[in-house]
């Protein structure tokens, strides 16, 4: 049985961490699994965005302490995508957290290093690793404090103590609350949304916003005039403002 499922909805790909009797914990199978989907989506042209979830009613709860207690904590990163085949992956595609249960430690990372979140209502959020001798190394202490003012970063990475997903949305850190019922729809929705975008624009958007909230102005302005440079030697630019003067949808020439 695949502990990671793919599954593709027209252009989306759902990636289904499929561990349910272990709280979908992160083993080293998941993350090879995880690793591989990736690899294999970033270059299928036809899938614009993926969705990540869980099996059943936890999205994740964080790395497999069996295997950290038996030894093997560092199997559970891969080389190139690190925890969960994906943290420290710079993956070129929007990827989207749909969270229908508990995301911690491990799992609250996972979160964290997707571009947007859908949440269910009843979910939680937190690192915990404090409690175990531990500390969230998959991202979330270098993550959090960009996400949410620094003295609310702290008090998660010191209390590890969870928050409710409508603190999370109030936060920011969730874009969107659904019925637990209603979360992979409504996160399907939001990549079909992107979707229906210029693919090239979407790819320098996403990649422009992201690197920019890492260096100065001036830096940004560099980065802005490079990609758009990028993006207008697509051809989607002019194929979007003829299809709107003609009232028609675009065929956007990138991929």
């Amino acid at each position: 049985m695949a502990v990671v499922e793919r599954e593709d909805r027209g252009r989306t790909a759902i990636l289904r961490i499929n561990r349910p009797e272990a709280k979908n914990a992160i083993s080293p199978e998941v993350s090879q699994e995880m690793e591989a989907h990736l690899d294999a989506i970033e270059t299928d042209t036809e899938i614009r965005a993926v969705v990540v979830t869980g099996t059943g009613d936890v999205f994740c709860a964080g790395a497999d302490l069996k295997v950290i207690a038996s030894g093997g904590a560092g199997a559970i990163a891969t080389k190139k995508g690190g925890f969960a085949g994906l943290t420290n992956r710079d993956f070129p595609k929007p990827i989207i957290a749909a969270v229908q249960g508990p995301a911690l430690a491990g799992g609250f990372e996972i979160v964290l290093s997707c571009d947007l979140v859908v949440a269910s209502e009843t979910s939680r959020f937190g690192i915990p690793e404090v409690a175990r001798g531990l500390i969230a190394a998959a991202g979330g202490l270098i993550r959090l404090p960009k996400r949410v003012p620094l003295a609310l970063a702290l008090e998660f990475a010191m209390t590890g103590d969870p928050i409710p997903a409508q603190r999370a949305f109030e936060l920011g850190l969730v874009n969107r609350l659904a019925p637990q019922a209603e979360v992979l729809d409504t996160a399907l929705a939001l990549a079909e949304r992107i979707a229906e975008n210029s693919p090239i624009a979407v790819r320098y958007s996403r990649k422009l916003v992201k690197e920019a909230a890492e260096v100065n102005e001036a830096e940004a302005w560099k980065l802005n005039g490079t990609y758009t440079i990028e993006v207008f030697s697509a051809g989607d630019a002019i194929e979007g403002a003829t299809a709107f003067a003609e009232k028609r949808k675009p065929n956007w020439k990138s991929v």
